[in-house]
């Protein structure tokens, strides 16, 4: 009884391991994200050339920013600056900056 009870339990911690490790680590996504504040952290989220709006990406949901950024690697989304910034990202990458993007607490 007690091996199958430690057996349990290790497999149980094991997956919550393996669950938080697959949403990716926020203080690497920080690190990570250092490109992405450059049009996206700027004030009233606006780019300064070409004017147009650039969307609100800090406390965005996590399962959208990991769809958005994959669909940008993979070219279903078509903005080129974006295709250029996904393309250089592996999986592991894009998790991260979604799991540190979506960690922080939006002002709007």
């Amino acid at each position: 009884m007690t091996r199958a009870l430690l057996f349990t339990l290790a497999l149980f911690s094991a997956s919550n391991v393996l669950a938080d490790e697959s949403k990716g680590d926020p203080a690497e996504g920080r690190l990570k994200a250092y490109t992405c504040t450059g049009c996206h952290g700027v004030t009233g989220w606006r780019n300064a050339y070409p004017n147009y709006h650039v969307p609100r990406i800090g406390g965005q949901n996590y399962d959208y920013l990991v769809a958005a950024l994959t669909e940008y690697k993979n070219g279903g989304r078509k903005h080129p600056t974006m295709r250029a910034q996904g393309e250089s990202l592996s999986e592991a990458d894009i998790r991260d900056i979604a799991s540190f993007l979506s960690s922080i607490k939006s002002a709007e």
